[in-house]
């Protein structure tokens, strides 16, 4: 498909999609007429009736729930693209009773059977395409597509391992469509002078797209303290990690309520180690944005409550269960622009002044990230 086509594809469905919530809202002024109708007839009989089909319900009942792979097929998708769109916050999951592989209320499943274009509009938002499909979609040159991806432009979604064990990246195709209407300018003709002095630095943001992004939809899934900290603690090595949080309880803490993706499967060792170098941030000021970012959110898990210690009665709360999925109503995340790095995030109130009892006070913030002193002498 070309850009043209997958404009005019955008637009049929959003005009299916209107045609659809006309239909429903017509439907339901009917039923309202019809329920008045009922409520009249049989208002003697009000108090002892139950709400809804099937006679008396608890409300206290617990709703039916089904594994990952009977949900990926009433949804009509592969395993793959259901675990991406867990990941990207398209479907709601919740966890196992007693842990275990996390579960699909089957009322998502109806809502998600209920929307415009099912089967084939879920399918299409999880849809990946490598470097020479993407550029086939955006009719450039795939040459054009890896400077465009290596700039900034277009941000990755996953990877996997070639039989050469180097890393391709995929991208969604519901983005890159994106990207070409909002920025057709940058797929024909001169690349803008920026952007090529950028490249003939060398420069490459795609693992550091990769790694915001990731890190983003791993922190929407909590609100846990100690947990949001664990998020942005993943991205630094063990050195930068002990520069910033030097209490050795509160790192063995970090581990422990550290989030993981709900899904995705162990894979090959060569994928295990190539996950584990990409996801540490590595370019001096990307490392510094992360050191702050992982300072601020120690500061007000510091004041929700302490790092457990040996000897705790076990009465310090741990972190909540993962919530993924919480923003699956609100579509695909946005791709992040070609050289704008995210604002950092706000300080919580009663988190900026000062840190936990029994936690050391008085130092600034650059000598607390450890870069007191650098550069000197």
């Amino acid at each position: 498909m070309t850009v043209k086509e997958v404009l005019r594809a955008h637009a049929r469905t959003r005009a299916m999609h209107a045609r659809t919530q006309g239909a429903r809202a017509g439907t339901q002024g009917a039923r309202a007429e019809c329920g008045n109708a009922t409520a009249g007839a049989g208002a003697g009989d009000v108090d002892t009736r139950v709400e809804g089909e099937g006679g008396p319900t608890s409300p206290a009942a617990p709703a039916a729930t089904v594994a990952a792979g009977r949900a990926a097929q009433e949804l009509g998708i592969r395993r793959a693209e259901f675990e991406l769109a867990v990941h990207l916050g398209l479907i709601a999951v919740v966890g196992a009773p007693g842990g275990g592989r996390p579960r699909v209320h089957e009322e998502e499943i109806a809502r998600l059977r209920e929307q415009p274009g099912f089967p084939d509009g879920l399918a299409e938002r999880v849809r990946t395409v490598g470097t020479a499909e993407g550029a086939a979609l955006l009719d450039i040159a795939p040459a054009r597509f890896t400077r465009l991806a290596r700039a900034g432009c277009v941000s990755p979604v996953t990877f996997y391992l070639n039989r050469y064990r180097a890393v391709v990246w995929l991208y969604l195709a519901d983005e890159l469509a994106a990207f070409a209407s909002r920025e057709p300018e940058l797929l024909a003709g001169r690349t803008p002078l920026g952007l090529r002095t950028m490249l003939e630095s060398g420069a490459d943001w795609r693992p550091r797209n990769w790694r915001s992004q990731r890190i983003d939809r791993l922190l929407s899934r909590t609100e846990d303290p100690w947990a949001r900290t664990a998020v942005q603690a993943s991205a630094l090595d063990p050195v930068q990690l002990a520069e910033v949080v030097d209490d050795p309880y509160e790192r063995a803490y970090l581990v422990r309520v550290r989030p993981e993706p709900v899904f995705g499967r162990p894979g090959s060792m060569a994928a295990r180690e190539a996950m584990g170098e990409l996801m540490l941030a590595d370019d001096p000021d990307e490392i510094l944005w992360r050191r702050v970012n992982l300072t601020l959110e120690l500061d007000g898990a510091r004041e929700d409550r302490p790092a457990p210690r040996p000897g705790d009665d076990g009465g310090i709360r741990t972190a909540p269960p993962v919530r993924a999925g919480a923003g699956a109503r609100t579509g695909t995340a946005a791709p992040a622009s070609a050289a704008a790095e995210p604002a950092p995030p706000s300080v919580r109130p009663g988190a900026s002044g000062s840190a936990a009892a029994g936690v050391p006070t008085g130092k600034g913030l650059l000598a607390r990230l450890g870069w007191r002193g650098r550069g000197a002498g």
